[in-house]
Parts: structure tokens; sequence; C-alpha cells
């Protein structure tokens, strides 16, 4: 009963991922949105007005920052395909003489079992679909509407749900403890969220820095390395490796020689080393922490699940989990256990 339970709970996590993810996106950047929120109603801004002003802000910063990355990130994607393929023109001719070999030793086996040349190469195309992108452009925008609605809502209102769902409790002891334990664990994932995001956002932009005023990069192009590595930031491990590769391709493609080719890799390498090693720990501290196992094992299940929301998304909600558990009276070793 129990493995059935588990594969029906998945099965629903990948077959709702449509009403799921939104959900959880907008809870997300709501995490966000509240530190700032409650600073600004110390300064008696009404909360409605103080979240729509961070939304407000949050859709502004993503709009110009969208409109500085669409040109460089059209002009990479057109021309990266002909310097990969100049690239593996050269690697090709380096590796010219294995080849040569496994072709040689293909030749002796053919003949010796009596192959022949005479067989029939057959050839696929795929014929693109100019009408799929036209298909698919209402839904990604009602998605995008759908997560900026809730994500407003949730910052307005999901204090009052709170409350409501909370008076539903039967007894007023039952009621004060509940408030102590959301209130906690709202908090303490706002300033994990809203921390972490800072710090991604900090490595971001550290590297497009470097790599405009210290390699010489277009600044365009920079920000968009900085912005991807922002993002890459927010998956553990899966993250860093992925931004590792993409560094490399970038800088071969970019520079001739090796040394000048290795350099962005290295630098955002060491970027990460020092935000992972020091920075991260200096500021979240060890209550934070979580496994490097269970987090391996969550980006592959989220992953899995939700493709590349879900990398983003694992780590957050596993720090949810584990700052339920550890809040609920009997199930403090659980929370133990993922750290």
């Amino acid at each position: 009963m129990l493995v059935l339970a588990v594969l029906a709970v998945g099965y629903t996590l990948w077959a709702a991922q449509g009403v799921i993810l939104p959900v959880l996106l907008a809870m997300f950047f709501a995490l966000v949105g509240n530190p700032v929120i409650r600073a600004l109603r110390r300064l008696h801004l009404p909360r409605f007005l103080a979240a729509l002003l961070v939304l407000s802000v949050g859709i502004a910063g993503t709009a110009m920052l969208g409109k500085q990355l669409l040109a460089p990130a059209v002009d990479w994607m057109q021309e990266a395909p002909r310097q990969m393929r100049q690239l593996g023109r050269e690697l090709g001719r380096l590796a010219e003489p294995v080849r040569q070999a496994n072709r040689a030793a293909e030749d002796i086996a053919r003949q010796a079992s009596g192959e022949g040349d005479g067989g029939v190469e057959v050839v696929r195309t795929q014929v693109d679909d100019p009408y799929a992108a036209l298909a698919t452009a209402p839904r990604v925008a009602g998605g995008i509407l759908a997560v900026v609605l809730l994500t407003f809502f949730f910052m307005v209102f999901g204090e009052d749900l709170q409350k409501r769902a909370i008076a539903l409790l039967p007894t007023r002891q039952r009621q004060r403890v509940t408030v102590e334990i959301m209130q906690s664990i709202e908090r303490d994932l706002s300033r994990y969220v809203f921390t972490i995001t800072l710090i991604n956002v900090g490595v971001g932009v550290l590297l497009a820095a470097i790599l405009h005023w210290g390699l010489g990069l277009d600044l365009p192009e920079a920000l968009l390395w900085g912005t991807i590595a922002t993002l890459l930031n927010f998956a553990p491990y899966v993250g860093p490796a992925i931004g590792v590769t993409a560094m490399l391709l970038m800088g071969f493609v970019t520079w001739d020689g090796v040394g000048p080719a290795l350099l962005p890799a290295a630098i955002y390498l060491g970027l990460h080393t020092l935000e992972g090693q020091l920075v991260t720990p200096l500021v979240l501290g060890q209550r934070m922490q979580l496994s490097p196992l269970v987090l391996i094992l969550a980006l592959l299940v989220f992953g899995w699940l939700w493709g590349i929301v879900g990398l983003l998304l694992a780590v957050p909600l596993l720090v949810c989990v584990k700052r339920v558990l550890a809040r609920i009276e009997g199930l403090e070793g659980w929370a133990r256990l993922l750290e």
C-alpha cells in the first residue's frame, strides 16, 4: 500500500504539473517578496500597496533585464552552432588518428565476417512546424499571467488565509501553537529564500562584472552569462556543473587560445566555491544546511518530475519540509535526518 501510495502521489505530481507549478512558483516569489513587504509595512504602507509595489518593481526589473538579454541570446543561438562546428572540426583533426585506427579495425572485422558494403542507409528528416511555437504561445502567456496573479494574491491575502484556516482548529491552545509554528516557518522560509536569492544574484553580478571589465566581453553578453549563473546556482551541484560546462563552451567559442578559453570556467568555479564554502554557511548558518545526498536525490526526483522548474524549486521545497518537521513535536528526528 505504501509503494502504491508513493507511485500515485508521484504520478499525480507529474500529471498535474500544469496546476501545481504555477502555485509553487507563486509561493516562491511571494516568499522572496515577503521580507520587503514586512519592511514596507513598518513604514505604515498598506499591505495591498506594498505587495503591488514589490510585484511591479520585480516585473519591471525582469522586463528590463529580458530586454537587455534578448539580443545577445539571439546572437549567441545563431552564432554558437557555427562556432561549435568549427570547434568540432578542430577537435576532429586532433582525433583523426584514432578514427583511422577505428575504421581500419572495422574494415578488418567486416572482411572477416564476410559482410559487404551494400547496405542501405536510411536517413530520417524532421520537418519543423512553424505554427508549433504559435500554438504554445497562449499557454505560456497564460501560465505567466497565472503566476503573476497568484503571487500578488499570496502576498496580499496569504496571511489572512492562514488565520482563517487556523481558526477552524477546535481548541484555542492548539490555535495558538499552530499560529506560532506557522509564523515561525513562514518567517524562516522567507528569510532563507530572500537571502539565497540575494546571494545567487550577487554571484551572477560578480561574474558578469569580471567577464565585462576583466575579460573584455560585451556588457549584454556578460549580463546574459551572469543571469544564467544566477539561475543555475539555485540547483546545488547540478547547476554549477552545468554552469562550468557552459562557461567552457563559451570560452572556446569566444577566444582562440586554450588559456583564455579556460578562464571563464575557472572564474565561475572560483566564485561558486567561495559562495558555497564561505558566504552561504556564514550567512545562513548550520540550521538551514541539508545533506548532500538528500539534495542530490531531491534534485533527481524534482528534475525528473518538473524539468528545469523542478531543479529550481527542489531546494526551497526541501528546506520547507525540514522546517515543518522541525517544528512538529515527534517529527524532529526526521528533520535531523535531512541535515
